[in-house]
């Protein structure tokens, strides 16, 4: 039997705080998870993630586990508990982890079979970690989404899911219940959704500003004009200045992304000259060309 280096498995040192472990963890936990990695081996790295960090998430198993570290063993070095660690860890199956999938490393420290550690009786079963990817305007006005999880333990499954309203990307939702099973009749654990939006080609999210590009003729800009222009919620009117170059950035106040303080809409001006394609349209171009002597490079 091999020793397992946790901390590497994590991508962290071993003093790191509970919190970069729980960082770092997670992380790893959205790039390895079946329902997102194309990664050949990623059944195997989250396996390997997940025990990791079932290991040092606890600190009496993280303390333990330092212990055995201090005395010098490395990933892969053969390892074989000391005579008296049964009598620390208590009896084989007393662990608290049900019916996770760890290694006999892991079981040769700290019992059979997730969950919080306990001494026998119900426990609850461990988070599971996904991503779901929305569009910007179902994340604006909230919706109801279906999913697909497929899990190596509980198979394929379809859930619904609420986005609420302004809900912001790298927001986690958590769904009650529908994390892994627990045992000895313990109560499932959570399934936490972190939210990512599609890309969109109208519109990006800055902040809590929400960015759109504004194509207008070239009379539009030289001129002004009243223009219409999509917001997430609706269209709008908007004068456009006269004189406007591309790149001219206008505010629509309170129609950025919803909350207590709303966000703003910020409009980027785009100018576009169309083509000229009959001799009329060359000629009026020939003299726009003698009229403004004009050299955009200048």
């Amino acid at each position: 039997m091999q020793f397992k280096d946790y901390y590497d498995a994590l991508g962290v040192k071993p003093d790191a705080s509970d919190a970069e472990i729980k960082r770092a963890y997670r992380k790893l936990a959205r790039k390895y998870h079946p329902d997102v990695s194309k990664e050949a081996g990623a059944e195997e790295k989250i396996k390997a993630v997940n025990e990791a960090y079932e290991a040092l998430k606890d600190p009496e198993r993280r303390r333990e586990y330092d212990q055995l570290r201090a005395g010098g063993y490395r990933a892969g070095d053969e390892f074989r508990p000391p005579p008296n660690w049964q009598g620390r860890r208590g009896a084989a199956g007393d662990g608290g982890f049900g019916d996770a999938d760890f290694s006999d490393f892991f079981e040769s420290l700290f019992g059979r079979g997730a969950g919080p550690r306990s001494r026998g009786g119900p426990r609850r079963g461990s988070d599971v970690q996904a991503r779901i990817q929305i569009d910007i305007k179902s994340a604006f006005t909230g919706s109801r989404e279906r999913i697909t999880l497929r899990d190596p333990t509980q198979g394929e499954r379809t859930l619904e899911v609420k986005i609420p309203a302004g809900i912001e990307p790298g927001r986690q939702i958590r769904l009650n219940g529908q994390g892994n099973p627990g045992a000895a009749g313990g109560p499932a654990g959570d399934l936490l959704l972190e939210v990512a939006f599609h890309d969109d080609p109208r519109f990006r999210l800055d902040g809590r500003n929400v960015v759109c590009v504004l194509p207008v003729s070239p009379w539009e800009a030289a001129l002004g004009a009243t223009v219409t222009v999509p917001t997430l919620a609706g269209e709008v009117d908007l004068r456009i200045p006269a004189g406007s170059d591309s790149g001219r950035k206008l505010r629509l106040r309170g129609r950025g992304w919803p909350g207590k303080e709303p966000g703003d809409q910020i409009v980027v001006v785009e100018v576009h000259a169309p083509a000229a394609e009959t001799d009329e349209q060359k000629k009026i171009y020939e003299s726009m060309a003698k009229a403004f002597a004009f050299n955009p490079r200048k």
